[in-house]
């Protein structure tokens, strides 16, 4: 009888795992934000900026809410690491796209990369979250010129695309996708906007899981 009640206190209060990819240029702010997720829902101390080293190869980090374990995966940034992102976009439930919003030397960069994993038929069906990072900075773009940027980006890629013979249209996922993309602006650093991120993409995950289960 003991194990019998064991059993099911265990299923009854056990808690569902989802996976999280944290991912975008090195230099962002990636590990920051794992840092400062950790501290904030596991009660540690705040990480130190200067012991917090660039990523090669990736970082974990758990945190648990209610009825739900979130897995976080800080995947490195650099070029050469980039090519491996998509062996976990099939596993994980959501991702995390981490814009360096201070760094407009390198915003193209971060577009293009963005970009790649927007256009993944991987991703189609997991929800994407876009992080304006660094907003503690003082010359820091806002989460509105962030999206103007981007999508005046995009613009020029079509324009650009079109004059190409092998052009072959397919705009209308990619659109609507855009339209619904949600922009959050943070601070890794200081933890401001981290909790509203973290909060978005616990209901995004739960959500996700309902809409698979009716569609099986």
């Amino acid at each position: 009888m003991y194990h019998l009640l064991k059993g099911l206190h265990e299923y009854l209060t056990r808690k569902e795992e989802f996976s999280i990819i944290i991912i975008g240029l090195d230099g962002a702010g990636k590990t920051t934000l794992l840092e400062n997720i950790k501290s904030l829902y596991n009660h540690t101390p705040p990480p130190q900026p200067s012991k917090i080293a660039p990523t090669v190869g990736q970082n974990l980090g758990k945190i648990s809410l209610p009825s739900t374990i979130l897995n976080f995966f800080d995947l490195g940034g650099q070029r050469g690491i980039r090519s491996i992102w998509h062996r976990y976009y099939d596993e994980c439930h959501a991702v995390a796209y981490v814009l360096d919003a201070s760094d407009r030397e390198r915003l193209a960069e971060g577009w293009e990369v963005f970009d790649s994993v927007l256009s993944s038929p991987q991703t189609l069906n997991v929800p994407l979250l876009l992080l304006a990072n660094k907003q503690d900075a003082p010359h820091a773009l806002s989460v509105t010129e962030i999206r103007n940027d981007y999508q005046d980006w995009d613009q020029r890629r079509r324009d650009s695309a079109r004059r190409r013979p092998d052009f072959a249209p397919d705009e209308e996922r990619r659109r609507e996708r855009i339209a619904s993309l949600d922009v959050m602006g943070i601070s890794a650093l200081e933890g401001r906007g981290v909790p509203e991120a973290v909060d978005w993409l616990f209901l995004r995950v739960q959500n996700s899981r309902r809409e698979r289960g009716e569609r099986i």
